[in-house]
């Protein structure tokens, strides 16, 4: 009967002990292979819909060229980038095309040049930082 007991104490344990080992894989959240939409931007006076009336600032990650490039609402750019464990920093991006359009594409250009760290929420959405506090947030478009 100790036997039993004993056996039964081993499996309870062993099952809590591997239950609290697995924890949410964080290696799904990356990255690259994805097109990330602006959802927040810290600093501005102007509220996220007035900087962004049209369309919001996009990102895609490529590890090959260690490019970064998207629309900062208005136009294209592509800037290079360094990215070790959760440190990234972003070279001076540089407009593809050349069409004023308010300031929301000047606060986000300022803002991903301040960049140097990121991180994923729970949820899954790409936080870049400076130092540890979120200045722009991300959500996974495609």
């Amino acid at each position: 009967m100790n036997y039993k007991v004993c056996f039964a104490m081993l499996a309870l344990y062993l099952g809590i002990f591997i239950s609290c080992s697995t924890t949410k894989n964080k290696g799904a959240y990356t990255l690259y292979g994805h097109t990330w939409e602006l959802d927040y931007i810290s600093g501005p006076r102007i509220a996220f819909e007035g900087l962004f009336p049209d369309q919001k600032p996009q990102i895609t990650f490529d590890r090959t060229t260690q490019r970064a490039v998207g629309t900062d609402s208005c136009n294209g750019y592509s800037a290079p980038f360094k990215s070790k464990r959760n440190h990234l920093s972003f070279s001076d991006p540089y407009p593809t095309t050349m069409r004023y359009c308010g300031e929301g594409e000047k606060q986000f250009i300022s803002m991903m040049q301040k960049v140097n760290a990121y991180s994923f929420s729970p949820d899954g959405k790409l936080n870049l930082k400076l130092d540890d506090v979120t200045i722009l947030r991300f959500k996974k478009i495609l």
